[in-house]
């Protein structure tokens, strides 16, 4: 019979690269490691590592034994998870991981309705970048997390987890202007710590959109990015759920782009009565209205992109934008009087655009 532990090892082996890393995830001494590699390669009678000096690489049996070790321990986790779906009420640790921006929004309520629904369990919470999320999962710190994915960062297929769509948002580009983004090339960028999703995400799409984005300052919490691009320090990609607070002056351009979040846990896992739970409860935290309509207001504030001056505010060139009038040269067809008759529009908005035009040497159209 093989050890299940040994198999284990085998797996975080195939995954992580060298031993020292197994090692450190899992608390053991790289020896120790070493030694229980060793014992299957004797329990198995095949061959399973090819030393190298320091290094190790897996032979073909291996990957095919960890293949099989995914679905040992998926058909394990479905056991434990049978087993406590006999017990009458919940009870033990759930372990949750989450991305700072969905503390408020999404994990707060979940955690008030588990605690309410179901006062026997032991809630903990852990914030993570999503990159850190699958190995959290697999070394059994988190029991289930939101994970994310943007359209140039897309999800990495993992055999020993499960996923599910929780949340779709639109990503802004939030500067002080409204120029789009093929324009930002020259601009200075902020962006996520390297090695986190955002910090891929911004390289990716500034890529797609033609050129390298110049990035001088790097922070993971979207309130610090938008205060950062308030004081005139750079431009960055902002989602719908890190953008509801935005500073004033703060222009959000929506793009293409969007970000989708994920829900995660250990492959057998998802009938574990404690997993179940929480799934629900954070499925309703991401449907209830209330956040709908903080994601439509990000929505509602973002600025059309104009040539029209921000002494206007917002909500003169969004209106006029949506009549169709983005540019001054489409001002010379239309009067004062029309434009006063756009809502948001005022008698303020048009001596600004009368004092942009004749600048230009343009004009409205006649009365």
């Amino acid at each position: 019979m093989l050890d299940v532990r040994r198999l284990r090892l085998l797996r975080e082996l195939a995954r992580r690269g060298t031993i020292a890393a197994v090692a450190e995830a899992l608390a053991y001494t790289p020896s120790a490691v070493s030694q229980q590699l060793t014992a299957l390669e004797r329990e198995t009678g095949v061959r399973l590592l090819e030393r190298t000096g320091r290094r190790v690489t897996l032979t073909p049996a291996a990957l095919g034994l960890v293949e099989r070790t995914e679905e040992v321990l998926a058909t394990l986790q479905e056991a434990a998870a049978e087993l406590a779906a006999s017990a009458t009420a919940l009870s033990g640790t759930l372990r949750i991981g989450v991305f700072p921006t969905a503390v408020s929004t999404i994990l707060t309520p979940a955690l008030v309705a588990l605690s309410t629904d179901h006062p026997g369990l032991d809630l903990t919470v852990t914030e993570l970048d999503p990159a850190a999320v699958p190995d959290a999962l697999r070394d059994e710190s988190l029991d289930i997390a939101l994970i994310q994915e943007y359209d140039y960062v897309p999800l990495v297929s993992d055999q020993g987890l499960q996923t599910e769509p929780l949340l779709e948002e639109t990503v802004h580009l939030a500067a002080l202007t409204d120029e789009p983004l093929p324009a930002r090339h020259d601009a200075t960028w902020i962006a996520g710590t390297p090695g986190t999703l955002c910090h891929a995400m911004t390289i990716r799409a500034c890529e797609a959109a033609g050129f390298t984005p110049r990035i001088r300052h790097h922070a993971d919490d979207f309130g610090a990015v938008l205060a950062l691009v308030a004081a005139g320090q750079g431009v960055a990609f902002v989602p719908d759920l890190g953008a509801v607070a935005a500073p004033g002056g703060v222009v959000l351009n929506p793009l293409e782009i969007r970000r989708r979040t994920h829900l995660a846990y250990r492959r057998g896992t998802a009938n574990h009565p404690s997993v179940a739970a929480a799934r629900t409860a954070l499925h309703t935290a991401a449907t209830n209205p209330g956040l709908r309509r903080r994601i439509v207001r990000v929505a509602e504030d973002v600025v059309e992109p104009t040539e029209f001056p921000r002494r206007m505010g917002k909500v003169a060139p969004r209106e006029l934008a949506a009549n169709g009038y983005t540019r001054y040269e489409h001002l010379t067809a239309v009067t004062p009087a029309e434009l006063l008759k756009i809502h948001g529009v005022g008698p303020k908005a048009i001596r600004i655009l009368e004092e942009e035009l004749r600048a230009r040497g343009l004009a409205f159209a006649d009365d």
